[in-house]
């Protein structure tokens, strides 16, 4: 279903399409206030046929992940999961975080719901077996570039180096599988010998190390109360839902054990039922997802579930009796939990966000307003003109979308010709261009009349409908209404609406200064070197590559300048003569 923009709103299946979309526009009683709106907003209908009824569901399922049309049911926590990975197909494999899956030969740990227990594992790895870290290609480019500071912690055995052999170095990735698989009892033995040993040697502080360390094991080998009655991987499905809100508990169990749990809101209508609502979570949830456990436990039956365990070739099924039907229970009873607890402040955060997105929509008198996007200029006396774009979505920021442009035909301090520019390369693609995004329902400018008049006439050249507003300011630099199509619209400074406004504002200036300020920094570190006769751009990157800052290339003498490549020794002898002048 298409929207007044042409924008996809709603996309479905059915097998008897004609009485699918014939029950829309039967009597609207009974209706929820969303899908009335979604009826009176459908333009026009597209559709594509298909072979059968698992290919629909794939098709709905991917177009509604691309698409996020405005009024089907989504999933609040669109996100990845953290898995440790251990490059077991490089001569010296590596250990780090990733949320990608990828079938390249590597072993995968997890999915793990916390990314910071992720990094406190990691980092006990790398202490214990002193794997490494870097990426750099073993071992061809051993003995080339120096070793790391991790070498030198004594938290990495240093294969760059070339002192390591491959089976030293290999001893220590299988100890580390083997605690990743969970086999604590051979590390824990080991770090209370070094912990005794330590204290032995009245090395107390080693001897605490080693005792932190030993309970950090402690704590992952506890096996969890949830438990159960084999070693197989599977997810237990909790759902609770209030009137317009919906938490779904998920339990995390792998090799009978409870790893984690992650809770997560659904976008809802209002009319969803039970079984349609867990459904619809199934399909979001697990799309793409790199793993799957062996079961899904769910609390009732649901429409298509043996579709749904073809298409993600896992058994859905719905416990009973005995422990298993308790322990979906105990998911739904966090479900319920989590609804009442968070109630008041999901309310809150609602009023924060979209609340306040839609009081400047009828303030404004537009029929829809999702995405807000806003701009600043930052310079100092007209050096490095930049500009920034920040956007906001439903009254919450939308970092992903946010983007950085170096003015590029602007000299010295003109905010207007400096917002033109920007303005221009924004909308002069195509509004699918996956750069910026989709166009904004509404251009947000720091400014009043002038800055709205500049963006008027950009997106008018360019044929393009988007309304923009400004922000007016007092006297002293405090946001007191809005310009919006030739006249200044009042905002109460304690409404939502001009809360949400302030923070636009803020993050605005915020993202451009912090663009700016980096440019800054670079151009002054570049500084330095650029007056020294010979350096150039190559010269200039092999220098900071090789010496790491200034400090140390300030304390460099003409021999080890010249260690650093690209570099001559006339060029050296500049540079020495350049730092020793000017100490």
């Amino acid at each position: 279903m298409h929207g007044v923009h042409d924008e996809i709103i709603y996309i479905g299946k059915a097998v008897n399409l004609y009485n699918r979309v014939h029950q829309y526009f039967q009597s609207p009683e009974g209706k929820s206030p969303k899908i009335r709106r979604m009826i009176s907003n459908i333009r026009r209908f597209e559709y594509i046929v298909v072979d059968s009824e698992l290919e629909a569901l794939v098709l709905e399922n991917n177009l509604i992940k691309e698409n996020r049309p405005k009024y089907n049911t989504l999933l609040k926590d669109d996100k990845t999961y953290p898995y440790i990975k251990v490059t077991t197909g490089e001569a010296y494999p590596r250990i780090f975080m990733t949320r990608k899956f990828i079938k390249d030969g590597s072993r995968y740990f997890g999915p793990y719901t916390s990314s910071l227990s992720v990094k406190e594992c990691l980092e006990m790895l790398h202490k214990l077996y002193r794997v490494r870290t870097c990426s750099r290609k073993l071992p061809e480019e051993c003995g080339k570039e120096r070793p790391c500071l991790y070498y030198h912690l004594g938290q990495c055995m240093g294969p760059c180096t070339g002192n390591v052999s491959r089976e030293e170095y290999s001893e220590g990735i299988r100890d580390a599988l083997e605690f990743l698989s969970g086999k604590y009892e051979k590390i824990k033995k080991i770090l209370t010998d070094k912990m005794q040993a330590a204290s032995e040697e009245m090395e107390f502080e080693k001897a605490i190390e080693y005792r932190e360390l030993l309970k950090a094991v402690d704590d992952l080998s506890v096996r969890q109360k949830v438990t159960a009655y084999d070693n197989d991987d599977r997810d237990i499905i909790g759902l609770s839902q209030d009137g317009r809100n919906c938490i779904v508990c998920v339990f995390f169990i792998r090799g009978g054990v409870m790893t984690g749990r992650e809770n997560v809101r659904i976008d809802m209508t209002g009319e969803e039922t039970l079984e349609e609502l867990v459904s619809e979570f199934i399909k979001r949830f697990y799309t793409g997802t790199p793993y799957l456990p062996k079961e899904i436990w769910i609390q009732c039956d649901i429409p298509e579930r043996e579709l749904l365990s073809r298409w993600l070739n896992v058994n859905i099924r719905i416990p009973k009796i005995g422990q298993k039907e308790k322990l979906v229970e105990m998911a739904v009873e966090n479900a319920v939990t989590i609804l009442r607890k968070d109630g008041e402040k999901l309310k809150k955060e609602q009023l924060r966000t979209i609340g306040a997105n839609n009081e400047i929509r009828d303030l404004l008198g537009l029929g829809r307003l999702e995405r807000i996007e806003s701009y600043d200029i930052s310079n100092i006396s007209g050096f490095e003109n930049v500009g920034s774009m920040i956007v906001f979505v439903n009254g919450a920021p939308k970092n992903s979308d946010y983007r950085k442009f170096r003015i590029r035909t602007v000299e010295g301090p003109n905010d207007y010709a400096s917002m033109r520019e920007m303005l221009t390369r924004r909308f002069a693609k195509d509004e699918n261009d996956t750069r910026f995004g989709a166009y904004p329902d509404l251009i947000l400018m720091d400014g009043g009349k002038g800055q709205v008049g500049i963006a008027e006439k950009v997106i008018g050249e360019l044929g393009i409908c988007i309304p923009a507003a400004g922000m007016v300011k007092d006297d002293k630099h405090r946001t007191r209404g809005i310009w919006y199509k030739g006249k200044e619209l009042p905002i109460d400074p304690k409404s939502e609406g001009f809360h949400l406004i302030t923070r636009i504002q803020d993050e605005t200036h915020r993202f451009a200064i912090e663009y700016h300020r980096s440019l800054r920094s670079k151009e002054q570190v570049h500084s330095i070197l650029d007056d020294i006769p010979g350096v150039g751009p190559t010269r200039r990157r092999a220098l900071l590559k090789y010496f790491r800052n200034i400090d140390l290339l300030k304390q460099a003498d003409v021999e080890e300048l010249l260690k650093a490549g690209s570099i001559d020794r006339r060029t050296a002898e500049n540079i020495f003569a350049f730092f020793h002048n000017n100490n």
